[in-house]
């Protein structure tokens, strides 16, 4: 932990609005906060718009650790800088920037190395406060501390970020689309591009067709994949799998006496070349690690499970089938390097961001959002803090 070093000269606290989460599971509540100044290596960001994830249903859902209240949800979203801190160079005020929850310090080793994105220097993790002093920047106005979230919090007009977890984009890209990649959007495609460095003519399966598949799917459409497998317990998904290239359906619930596995063995000849789960559940990635081809499959694992889940898998599959199991946070991408990369292919219009957007609200209406997503009615709902 670093030590806290002063604010910005100058540069004042914020009164501003917020949707804050007083108790676990019940609607946000938006009230006026105060966001102090960027303390160095920080950034103090304006919202204009931010996107609701299934990570942030989880985690308001939680009543113990690493759920705590009052918090300050939010991690996908498109701002402006309002101002920054000491010793920071990449950005300055009025710059349109994205924030990303993986740190990317650019000068550890992981971030220098091409076989990680993981940044060993600012680790990831489920924290309550900035990454470099663990202390907060938000308060009620009865100055009570409000808890941050996956080091962007945005869920607030205002929000202040470490520099490490901020990337620049072109003012040109539309906030609403430009927000899909702080997280969702860029995981899915990132794991099938970067994770599984997928080869034209792969035979994929998608365990879960919500926002985080769909995404796997159109990055295995990238990558030339000729079979693009979707499971899912509800069939009406398949048409919406399709747009984004899914080529056939599997309805997990009407499976007959065979299992998952030995339903898509069979459809596969021996298994998928790469199998990503994408629910977050210990038994489904145990499935995807049986329907993936000896000798060479990969099961990746991107759905976030329950914390301390547990995976059980016999030592004899592992050993003897030359099978891998591996998990891909942020789908491998180095946020700082990658996301120009995916940004390109959204302008050259091969990346195809616009299908993942089904719903735009108001910020006054977050809870609504929270209400679609849950009820499966949404893949990504962008939520305009000024909405005209």
């Amino acid at each position: 932990m670093e030590e806290q070093s002063s604010a910005a000269t100058g540069v004042q606290s914020i009164r501003c609005r917020a949707a804050v989460s007083r108790k676990p599971g019940e609607p946000l509540v938006i009230e006026e906060i105060i966001v102090a100044p960027p303390m160095a290596h920080e950034v103090r960001i304006r919202i204009i718009c931010t996107s609701l994830c299934h990570s942030d249903i989880t985690f308001w859902k939680l009543k113990d650790p690493p759920g705590i209240v009052p918090r300050i949800l939010g991690h996908e979203a498109f701002g402006v800088v309002e101002s920054v801190g000491k010793d920071v160079y990449e950005v300055k005020e009025g710059d349109t920037v994205i924030p990303i929850f993986l740190s990317n310090c650019g000068e550890c080793t992981d971030c220098l190395s091409e076989k990680s994105n993981l940044c060993s220097k600012l680790s990831f993790k489920i924290a309550t406060g900035m990454p470099r002093c663990g202390t907060s920047r938000f308060t009620d106005l009865n100055g009570e501390v409000l808890h941050h979230f996956l080091f962007v919090s945005s869920f607030s007009e205002y929000t202040v970020v470490d520099i490490a977890n901020v990337l620049k984009v072109d003012p040109a890209i539309p906030p609403n689309r430009a927000c899909l990649l702080s997280c969702g959007v860029a995981t899915g495609v990132g794991a099938a591009w970067r994770t599984a460095n997928m080869e034209k003519g792969s035979t994929v399966a998608i365990f879960g067709l919500g926002s985080i598949g769909l995404a796997v799917a159109e990055g295995a459409r990238l990558c030339g994949a000729s079979r693009i497998i979707g499971i899912d317990v509800q069939p009406d998904k398949f048409e919406i799998a399709k747009k984004f290239g899914v080529t056939e359906f599997v309805n997990s619930r009407s499976l007959g006496d065979k299992s998952l596995s030995q339903v898509i063995n069979g459809m596969t000849d021996g298994g998928a070349d790469y199998c990503f789960e994408c629910v977050g559940m210990a038994s489904l990635v145990q499935e995807a690690f049986a329907c993936c081809r000896q000798g060479w499959g990969k099961a990746i694992v991107l759905g976030v499970d329950k914390p301390g889940a547990i995976l059980s898998l016999r030592s004899a599959d592992v050993l003897f089938h030359g099978k891998t199991l591996m998990g891909s946070l942020y789908g491998g991408l180095k946020p700082k390097s990658d996301i120009p990369t995916l940004l390109k292919w959204y302008t050259d219009k091969k990346l195809e961001l616009d299908k993942f957007v089904t719903h735009e609200v108001g910020f006054e209406d977050i809870n609504e959002a929270f209400n679609l997503l849950i009820e499966g009615k949404c893949l990504r709902c962008v939520i305009w803090m000024n909405r005209l």
